[in-house]
């Protein structure tokens, strides 16, 4: 069933999260860069604190709940005291903050008189503090999108986060490369259409803030955080997206999940289902499920100091199991919400008996919980303490769905699916940053940026058109890629021509990328190698989708292992004719029946075994001087 979005009132609103290419991080002199080893790890664990008002911020508790222990992983140039919360932060970066003012005045923002720094609780780990410093730039202003005009809401200066490389439920290990790196916030109005209608909007951000040639490039640079709703239902956002066609597909599948959280809904008030009532019993069945054969019980009961817990649900019997939609159903949602707390023993009514729960046990558990016919149950089990939180987490989860979507924090999976995070972040959640004074910006320094106003994308694609030669989409493919700037680096300086370079770049590595390659192996310094080995000749032009398939495979840590990987060796101009008669020779029946016409056929088999060793056109042109003297025989 396809879904209308017009009839459902779908809203979707975006904050763009945009690395910034600047020689150093946001709060220090440390520079934006990856780092190939680690020098030291150090371990935190972090805990909640209250507001200046002495209220926790709910998202924060949600993560304390986890207990979860954090390990840094730390190298000298791309990190230091200041990630590691062992010295105050330094003058904030003055390139950072100039290219904030910069996308501001592109977007006709009203800049702040004064800029203060905030801190922001976060203590899921991803900084060392258990907050983020954030600090509102500007506010107001528009993005004329088609014939569309977007307003903007905010435009902030903020550090960028830990990046995780290892989370084992107990401990999380976080590189602190990334932390500091000054983002750009940009948050629009919520917008109106159809999913393809409504990602032309981040499209256009996107272009804008890349034609200013003041951010980063590459996976991870760029994050969509999309807060979505419908009719009738709560706020929702969604983080961690990062591909276009990714935020399509994540629009429709929120779409749906929330359209059918509502008919869910619907339902349950139906039966008139009195929220104050959910879970208003729970008891201990660890001595009822102990003797059943499934696996997962089995190790539950089996591991020292755990427990099963049956929450009894009034009024939900058959709802936590239907399904409006394909993979919508409340149980799912408790799988997921149960998980964050390192759980797998989660059970209910409407799918038992089932995976080795056997009727005996299910009716035990109903006579136990006193319940009526129609009501439902969920069974929890594991280490005492998670067990807790957990069954406090579903009743709440469950209470949420007689009103329909909770507000709640989801996460972006490869798929275009979502996973619950963690509860929407409060008021709480923000408050002064001491160490830093406030940044006056005066009119004069808005002035002396106005140059630098990014031109209109319009403008840079007739630029990249004129300066190199390339039609209008080939232009606009290396514009939207992350390799324009090696591209430029490039083409400046081989002779190599650039429409050749812009298609390896863009069409080649995208389907590539389709066949389940990872771009993200390729680096600068890879394609820069491979196109100076093919402008020395060492290489020929077919060549470089070859040695790009194996670095991106990683076959390869080099271009030199992909070429040897590859088979890659450059052969004569007499080897290469060699080559040519033996395959006419073979085909030499097709060749007396169709003549010229058997020259495609021929060109094929020739590059199905000299492919990456001569160039494509010398091939060819060799190709055709001997079959016209075969014509002509």
């Amino acid at each position: 069933m396809t879904l209308d979005p017009a009839s459902l009132d779908l809203k979707v609103g975006f904050e763009i999260h945009q690395q910034l290419a600047t020689k150093s991080k946001l709060f220090c002199n440390c520079g934006c860069k990856e780092a190939d080893s680690y020098d030291y790890t150090f371990m935190r664990r972090l805990r909640p604190t209250q507001s200046e008002l002495g209220a926790f911020d709910p998202a924060a508790m949600f993560e304390a709940s986890k207990m979860r222990t954090v390990e840094y992983m730390s190298a000298t140039g791309s990190s230091c005291l200041v990630e590691a919360d062992e010295e105050p932060p330094h003058d904030v970066s003055r390139e950072a903050l100039e290219t904030a003012l910069i996308f501001s005045l592109a977007l006709n923002s009203k800049v702040m008189d004064e800029i203060h720094v905030m801190r922001k609780i976060v203590i899921d780990g991803s900084n060392t503090t258990g907050f983020q410093r954030t600090m509102l730039v500007a506010s107001g202003g528009h993005l004329d999108v088609a014939s569309k005009r977007v307003g903007v809401q905010s435009i902030c200066l903020e550090e960028d986060a830990a990046k995780l490389i290892e989370d084992d439920k107990q401990v999380r290990k976080y590189d602190l490369d990334r932390l500091g790196v000054p983002l750009v916030e940009i948050a629009l109005d919520p917008v109106t259409g159809k999913p393809d209608e409504i990602m032309q909007v981040a499209l256009t951000l996107g272009r804008l803030l890349r034609a200013s040639r003041r951010v980063a490039r590459g996976l991870g640079s760029i994050r969509q955080d999309v807060n979505i709703s419908v009719q009738n239902g709560a706020v929702v956002e969604v983080k961690g997206v990062q591909q276009l066609d990714q935020l399509i597909k994540v629009i429709e599948h929120e779409m749906q999940r929330q359209h059918g959280l509502i008919v869910i809904a619907e339902k349950l008030k139906e039966r008139k289902v009195d929220a104050g009532k959910v879970g208003d019993r729970i008891e201990d069945v660890t001595d009822i499920l102990g003797k059943a054969q499934s696996k997962i019980v089995r190790q539950i009961v089996d591991a020292p100091d755990s427990t099963f817990r049956a929450i009894r649900v009034p009024g939900f019997a058959g709802m936590i199991g239907l399904e409006p939609y394909k993979d919508i159903r409340l149980g799912k949602e408790l799988g997921k919400l149960v998980g964050f707390y390192d759980l797998k023993g989660v059970f209910h009514s409407d799918e038992l008996p089932n995976y080795g729960i056997t009727e005996n046990e299910v009716a035990a558990v109903r006579e136990k919980l006193e319940m009526a016919a129609d009501d439902a149950f969920v069974i929890v089990g594991g280490p005492k303490d998670r067990v807790e939180f957990a069954s406090a987490a579903i009743i709440s989860r469950l209470k949420a769905a007689i009103a329909g979507v909770p507000a709640e924090t989801r996460s972006a999976t490869p798929d275009g699916k979502t996973v619950f995070l963690r509860p929407r972040p409060g008021a709480a959640r923000m408050y002064p940053e001491t160490d830093i004074p406030p940044i006056p910006v005066t009119e004069s320094t808005l002035a002396s940026l106005t140059d630098s106003v990014p031109r209109s994308w319009d403008e840079v694609i007739k630029s990249l058109m004129k300066k190199y030669g390339l039609n209008e989409k080939l232009a606009k493919e290396i514009f939207d890629s992350d390799y324009l700037d090696v591209f430029e680096e490039i083409a400046g300086k081989t002779k190599t021509p650039p429409t050749f370079i812009a298609s390896k770049l863009t069409e080649d590595v995208t389907s590539l990328q389709r066949q389940g390659m990872n771009a993200s192996a390729l680096t600068y310094d890879m394609i820069k190698e491979a196109f100076a080995k093919l402008d020395n000749s060492a290489i020929a032009k077919e060549s470089i989708i070859l040695i790009f398939e194996k670095l991106m495979k990683k076959q390869a840590q080099t271009v030199e292992e992909a070429i040897k990987a590859a088979g890659i060796t450059s052969i004569s101009d007499e080897e290469l004719s060699a080559m040519i008669d033996k395959v006419i020779n073979d085909n030499m029946a097709a060749v007396k029946e169709k003549g010229a016409n058997s020259l495609g056929m021929l060109m094929g088999r020739v590059m199905a075994v000299a492919r990456g060793k001569a160039d494509g056109q010398k091939i060819n042109a060799m190709l055709k001087e001997k079959m016209q003297k075969l014509v002509n025989q």
